[in-house]
């Protein structure tokens, strides 16, 4: 006999993978957003880079969810700015900054918040689903 599920349990589960992927999603971005201003700790090194998060499908309860399967080093371009009295100056007087834009970690927290919230509203309306289907058997 094939293993059956009820919908809305496979819509909890794969609502719930997202919630965690976001989760995640948001860490990482809070993490670059704490680390937008630092420089290196030697003159003319690599300051912070910019990490990003990579989701992929997961198999989760009868359906297929999302997870986030790594986090990867955005490959941008450092900013630089010429200030030759600053301890990590190269040799020509310019401090490499992160690669951080905060305007555009700002939207992207904003969608991981959003994208949380519509998950949570699925949990919450698979939940109330099941309710009501358990009161309308009572009858």
């Amino acid at each position: 006999m094939p293993d059956i599920k009820p919908v809305s349990g496979v819509a909890q589960a794969i609502a719930a993978s997202a919630l965690r992927a976001q989760q995640g999603r948001m860490r990482i971005i809070a993490e670059n957003l704490a680390n937008a201003d630092s420089t290196s700790k030697t003159p003319g090194g690599d300051p912070y880079r910019r990490q990003a998060p990579v989701f992929e499908p997961a198999k989760v309860a009868g359906g297929k969810g999302v997870r986030m399967s790594k986090v990867e080093p955005d490959q941008t371009d450092f900013r630089q700015e010429y200030d030759p009295g600053h301890p990590s100056a190269d040799a020509k007087g310019y401090v490499k900054l992160p690669n951080v834009n905060s305007l555009v970690e700002a939207m992207d927290m904003r969608e991981a918040q959003r994208a949380y919230e519509a998950n949570l509203n699925v949990i919450e309306t698979a939940r109330a689903m099941e309710m009501r289907t358990l009161d309308l058997l009572k009858k």
